[in-house]
């Protein structure tokens, strides 16, 4: 009896250990495994991390190269274009800078447009949520002349305060070509254009200083003001009165008063 009983307890004592052997086993398999893992998922995120490092450093820089070509390409072309009246020389600037807000100071002589200009980058994620990155950097064009030589040109850097008033100044001017282009011909008075636009009365956004039609055409002058009214822009919106069906298409140009 008590030689079965040592049998018994010595069978025990190995199975325990086989048990506890093999627990150890899993245990530092598990262990091993998780190590790895959480290895990789360190190398991936530092990995990851400096390959969107790179990338928005890219497209940072390749925004930055475009507005200086943009900077000599408008002052060749206020050069090129022979134009002395204020309001055509803004809208060359324009149409190269595409900045909602042209300022001219004539003591300096000088137009400032501010703008913002944006880029996208792929972001590389180790989770799905990736994708498309747009990155944006504010602008501010300085272009001079003096009588006797070529225009010259600065383009520097701001933070992005400095363009948020233009951003949403660009938006109203969106808005304001989609309902103008939209309206019935009898509708484009100073009145009705300023109905169309503030409906409730009740936004400082919009102020129609005039509606002017000359022949087939309605040109349309309105200040817009950001939504905090520290930035205004008068703007010029020109339709043609293509009969009274409303499918008129209105052009926006910024001019140097209203």
């Amino acid at each position: 009896m008590a030689a079965d009983e040592t049998g018994s307890a010595v069978v025990t004592r190995r199975a325990n250990r086989l048990v506890t052997t093999g627990c150890l086993t899993i245990l530092i398999a598990l262990i091993t495994v998780l190590g790895v893992l959480v290895s990789w998922m360190w190398y991936r995120h530092w990995h990851d991390g400096n390959v969107n490092r790179e990338r928005e450093e890219k497209a940072i820089a390749l925004i930055q190269k475009q507005a200086r070509a943009t900077a000599d390409d408008t002052a060749r072309a206020l050069d090129t274009s022979g134009a002395t009246d204020t309001d055509a020389l803004i809208g060359v600037i324009w149409r190269h800078t595409e900045a909602p807000v042209i300022t001219y100071d004539p003591s300096r002589r000088e137009f400032t447009a501010t703008a913002a200009r944006s880029a996208r980058y792929d972001q590389k994620v180790m989770l799905p949520g990736g994708g498309p990155v747009q990155v944006t950097r504010c602008f501010v064009f300085a272009y001079a002349h003096s009588p006797g030589q070529a225009w010259t040109s600065r383009v520097s850097e701001r933070d992005d305060d400095a363009c948020r008033p233009g951003t949403a100044i660009g938006g109203l001017v969106r808005l304001a070509r989609t309902r103008i282009s939209s309206m019935y011909a009898e509708d484009l008075t100073r009145a009705g254009v300023q109905k169309a636009l503030d409906p409730t009365g009740r936004r400082h956004s919009y102020d129609v200083k005039s509606a002017v039609r000359r022949a087939d055409t309605v040109t349309v002058s309105i200040l817009l003001s950001s939504p905090d009214t520290t930035v205004g822009q008068c703007y010029r919106f020109t339709r043609p009165v293509a009969g009274d069906d409303g499918q008129g298409s209105a052009t926006a140009l910024p001019t140097s008063s209203c």
